[in-house]
Parts: structure tokens; sequence; C-alpha cells
């Protein structure tokens, strides 16, 4: 593996503070663990997620981490109501939950994404996937919908909490090696400790692959760290670091034809205008949390350094500043003499980017064709009480309000003024029921409002800048979830009415036209995960989606499907496993039914369905995998773009999945 001068120095910083934590360990005796207000682990977590009346999980590292584990499709594979889909097998990922972004077919939008409770999202609502090391997580937390309100989120598709381990749960000492299929190399270092009054926790990560089509080579260097500070006995601050380099080249989307044909050949234009996305990001953060005698108090703060080169219909090139800060107050005081929980918050985000596009001349910079300052401010204000109305039932009442601004300021002027100054405003309520049908397993069911102001993605992300409308939906879900002795299980059913929804669209050569607001749509669906022990040392684990996702009256596409995402979508898992740590997988992924790539609805991906297996050890000591994916080497669209009207011709809008593919891991954990 080449080894960049950063991760080098990365490794040497991880080896370096090993020794000196263990030279420490030597002269510090610690008795126990003590508990950590900041970090305090997928136990609290769980418990935390239960009270939810709504679409709640929590994915474990370990649910993960006995496979390749590189993208988050590796992380979601098997949550109830996450769909993602690597494009072309990149960490770059098609991510969905409740439809959100369903046009938007990279860098995610519609979904709030947090890292130890701090936003990641970029404060106008897109946010990168190269910025999160799966291996470096503890757990993630997911929140679809509404069910966000505990971390400010405003948008339909709710919010995801990547969770890094503290030195409570961390190894002392742990690397790690994968190496596969299509130039797969991956290599990890991560230790943590709790010496004294202090705990850390870092890792050190480098990963490529030259990618199983042409010009589709990535590469990354992440570090991450934290550690805590018990600055009193009833205050704790956590401080959070972070460094990635990523470079990507991008392949892009073929016909289906040619998806046929040769999966692994790369859209032309693609090569020759060298597309690429490469970033370097800097993140710093703190968590402190205040135990007061009436509750509990947290302040956040985060910054973001982003540089971009971003070479594809054009050359943009961004410098990025993003900020967050925010408090949030915990009370579990009764009233009426009934126990009830109250949440209130408040969250400030902004940043401001530095924007040059240029023409693209085969990779290289050519003439100027747009220059602007953009920046967002968001105020996020939020709050909910959870009344235990009697031992079984609990209501739960809450309201955010939040006031996003969007300026664009245009410092190229050559054709015309393009700048805009937008503030969107609204107040969003929520309203739910739990009951606790036994001490394992509950029913829910709620009704929310949620908001979503365009990015400037959607602002300028076509031929020039458009003024839009914010997105609004009001939506309700039935459910239950539970944890039995042989089955556990979450099974939701949602409706959303959503209001100018957000559509970006493409030509059928490809080329964006921008965004538009559609009047009126309706998304409804189906969440379900279950694991189940069938024998012994046998179990069943799977996840499944069905989505409906359609206009309402639209004048030119009537009540047609909205494309981009299969109507029904299938993952699961048989395990066997041994005394000893050793276990034998078949898994499985199925879309069962073509679905539309426009919005005429007159072009389709269709179905497939794929196997593979693995095997290992996980426990205690050396762990080690080899896993198969795509055993039968079927050749499909692991997801597509999405455009107007393609008129019934076949368009280059298909992205294939990676064919037959073998990945091999060793790691070994010192606790």
């Amino acid at each position: 593996m080449n080894w960049c001068p950063t991760t080098r120095a990365c490794a040497c910083v991880l080896i370096f503070a090993c020794f000196t934590c263990h030279a420490a360990e030597e002269q510090v005796v610690i008795v126990g663990q003590r508990p950590s207000s900041t970090a305090p682990g997928i136990d609290a977590a769980r418990a935390e997620a239960a009270r939810v009346a709504g679409g709640a999980s929590v994915v474990g590292r370990e649910e993960y981490s006995g496979a390749r584990s590189s993208n988050l499709y590796d992380v979601f594979a098997l949550t109830a109501g996450v769909f993602v889909q690597p494009r072309f097998g990149a960490e770059e990922a098609r991510l969905s939950i409740r439809g959100s972004g369903l046009q938007r077919t990279f860098h995610m939008r519609g979904i709030t994404l947090l890292q130890d409770g701090v936003p990641i999202t970029l404060a106008d609502g897109g946010g990168d996937f190269q910025a999160i090391e799966p291996l470096a997580l503890a757990y993630t937390e997911v929140l679809r919908g509404a069910n966000a309100l505990q971390f400010g989120g405003t948008s339909l598709g709710g919010a995801i909490n990547f969770v890094s381990p503290s030195g409570h749960d961390a190894a002392r000492l742990e690397p790690r090696i994968e190496v596969g299929s299509f130039g797969y190399r991956r290599a990890m270092l991560a230790s943590g400790d709790v010496p004294g009054s202090v705990d850390y926790f870092v890792s050190a990560s480098a990963y490529s692959q030259d990618g199983s089509r042409e010009w589709s080579r990535q590469s990354n260097e992440r570090l991450f760290g934290n550690f805590g500070v018990r600055v009193s006995e009833g205050i704790e601050s956590r401080f959070y670091f972070g460094a990635v380099h990523s470079d990507s080249q991008l392949p892009g989307a073929v016909t289906k034809a040619q998806l046929r044909s040769d999966p692994s050949r790369a859209n032309a234009g693609n090569v020759a205008g060298r597309h690429k996305r490469d970033f370097e990001l800097y993140r710093i953060a703190n968590r402190t949390v205040f135990d007061l005698d009436t509750g509990t108090l947290e302040a956040s703060f985060g910054y973001s350094y982003k540089d971009l080169w971003h070479p594809i219909f054009q050359v943009i090139e961004q410098r990025s500043s993003d900020y967050s800060a925010g408090v949030r107050y915990l009370n579990e005081m009764q009233l009426a003499g009934r126990p009830n929980r109250v949440v209130l918050g408040l969250w400030r985000t902004w940043n401001s980017v530095d924007d040059e596009r240029f023409a693209n001349l085969g990779g290289v910079a050519g003439e100027r064709t747009a220059h602007s300052a953009q920046s967002s401010r968001n105020l996020t204000v939020y709050g909910e009480s959870h009344l235990s109305l009697t031992d079984r039932w609990s209501l739960i009442a809450g309201a955010q309000w939040t006031e996003a601004n969007r300026r664009y300021r245009d410092r190229f002027l050559v054709n015309g003024d393009q700048g805009l100054d937008a503030t969107y405003r609204r107040t969003s309520p929520k309203l739910g029921l739990l009951w606790r049908a036994g001490e394992d397993w509950s029913i829910f069911a709620n009704v929310s409002d949620s908001f979503e102001p365009p990015s400037f993605g959607e602002l300028s992300g076509g031929p020039g800048v458009d003024l839009l409308e914010a997105q609004s939906a009001r939506s309700a879900e039935l459910g239950t979830r539970g944890q039995l002795p042989r089955v556990g299980w979450e099974v939701v059913a949602y409706t959303a009415r959503v209001r100018n929804e957000l559509l970006s669209l493409n030509a059928p050569d490809g080329q964006p036209l921008g965004t538009r607001n559609a009047p009126r749509t309706n998304h409804r669906g189906i969440e379900a995960a279950f694991d189940a022990r069938l024998w012994r040392s046998l179990t069943w684990r799977s996840a499944h989606l069905w989505s409906d996702f359609r206009f309402d009256g639209n004048e030119s596409y009537g009540n047609n499907t909205l494309p981009g995402i299969p109507r029904s979508f299938h993952r699961g898992e048989l395990s066997w496993s041994w005394p000893g740590g050793a276990y034998i997988t078949l898994t499985g992924e199925w879309s069962p039914r073509r679905y539309p790539i426009d919005m005429a609805n007159t072009w389709f991906a269709d179905p497939y369905a794929l196997w593979g297996m693995r095997a290992g050890r996980r426990g205690s000591g050396v762990n080690w995998f080899v896993e198969l994916r795509n055993a039968g080497d079927r050749t499909y669209a692991a997801t597509t773009g999405v455009v107007a009207d393609a008129r019934g011709q076949d368009v280059a809008q298909f992205l294939p999945g990676d064919g037959r593919a073998v990945y091999f891991g060793v790691n070994w954990r010192r606790d």
C-alpha cells in the first residue's frame, strides 16, 4: 500500500500516543471504569431509542465490522428505513430516508448528519460521506423523520448521528487490514484508554481501490480522535478532531445497453472531462455536559474547513468554512405527579463558501464561468416533552421553529447579477403516543411537520441561479418495535404529504437543468427490520423497504411514480455460529420490480437479485473474515440518475454495481 506523508505522520502520532499512554498506565492505578456523561455508550443510546414514538434505530459497530467495512452501504445494509446504494462501489453513496433528496443521487439532501451530536451536515444542507470512517464509530443513531426533533432535525429524512468510541469502550490497541477485488486496500490503526481523569480515542486509516470500472480509482486518508476530561464532579468536556484527504475519479452513468454489454466501461464524457471530486476536510468540535440539580445542560460547538476541487460538466473550486453552536437542556422532573422528560435546545449553524467555476478543458480549469460568495445561516429552536400518562402510556409533544437564510453574492456579473438573498421560516409541531404493550416491546404513532430550505446545490446547481420555495411536509406514522427472547423487530408504516418538493432534474444527456418545486407529492412506505434465532446458533437478520412516492395531480406528470428508488427493496443474512466465535453467513439483496428513472415513467431500471457469503471469526484476540459478494457475477444497476422525460429512449443514467468480488480482512484487539 502506498502511504502518503500525511498518513505516515498520523500513524507515527498514533503509535506515539499508544506508548505514551502505556507509560502513563504504569504510573496510574485505575479502579474500574467511570461513567461518561459525554460518551454514555450504546446501551444508553438503545434505551433512548426505545423512548421514541416513531422510527428509531441504533446500529452497533459489531453489526458490520465482521465484513468489509468501507462505506455507508456496509453500515446500514440491515437498518430499517435507510436506502443506501454506493455509486460505482464508491464511498460516495445514494442515501435516502422516506424519499428524502429523492432526485439527489450524490452528496445527499434532506437528512441532518451529526457526529457525536454536533452537525457535520453543511449549513446549507449538503453533506460528504467520505468524512465518515465506519470503523472509527462505536455506534450510529438513526432517527427517521420528525423523530429527529431531539437533535433539532428539520427535514423529511430525519437525522443520523455517528458516535465515536471513547476511551471507555475502545481497545487499547486495534490494527486492521482489508484487501480484495478491484485493487481494494484498507488499513487502520486505533487506540483508546482511560489514563486517570482523562480518556482518549484516536484512529488513523488509509484506503484505496482501482474500482470495478474505468476511471473509478479512489483513495483517502483519515485521522479521527477525541479526548474527554472530567473538569469537576459535575462537568465533563470532550474535544473532537478530524482530518480527511479524499480523491475520487467519477466514471459516470451509462446507458442500459452499455451496462449489459460491458459494466466496466465509464461514460465517455466523464473520461474526456477527467471528472473527479477531490477535497481536504479539517474539523474540530467540543461537547461539554453540566450535571445540574435540575437536569443536564449540554453546550456544543464545531468548526470545519473544506477545500474542494471538482471537475465535472464544469470545474468547481470551493473553499468553505462551517460553524455550529448549540445548547441542549434535559430535565426529568414530574408533571402533575407523573414522570415527564423535557428536552429544550437551540442550534445555530452558519457557513461561508467561496465558489469559483470554470470551463472544463479535460480536467483543467479554463475560462471562468462564475464566481460567487455563498453564505447560509440557520437558527433552530426546539422543545419536546415526554409525559408518562400511565405506566404503559406516554404522550410526546414538541415543536421546532426554524429560520434559514441563503445569500448568493455574484462576483462575476458577466451575465448580469445572479445574486439572491432569501429567508425561510417555519414552525413544525409534533404529537405522538407510545404504548408499552410489554416490558420489551411497544406500539407507537405520531403526526408531525417537517421543513427543508433549499441548499446551494439546488439554488445554483443548474445553468443559472433559481429562487426556490422551501420544501415542507406533514407526516403520520404507526409502528411497533421490540425484542423478545428469540425475535426482535421494528416495523413502521408512514405517509407524508409533501409540498414544494425540491426535485433536481437532468436533461436526457445528463446535463443539469437545475431544481424545481413540485407543488404536491405524496410519500408512503413501510420500513421493517427483523432478527430471529431460528435454531440454536442459526440466526436470521433482514431489512425491508416498500416505497410509494408519487406526484399528486401534477400538470405535467399527473400521478406518476417519482423516479430513482425501487418500489420494494430487501436485504437479509442467515448465519450459523460456533463456540469460539467462528461463523458462516449467507447474504442476499433483492430488488424485485423495475422502477422508473424519469418523471414521465417511460424508461426503467431492471429488477435484480444478488447473493454472497462470508466466513470468519469474531471475539477477543485475532479476528478475520473472508467475504464473497455478488457470487453470481450479476450485471445490474446499483442505482440510477433521474431525468424529466427519457421519451422511452435508452439514456445514460445507469450506475453499474460491482461484479463478483472477494474480500479478506484481519484485525487484532488488545483490551
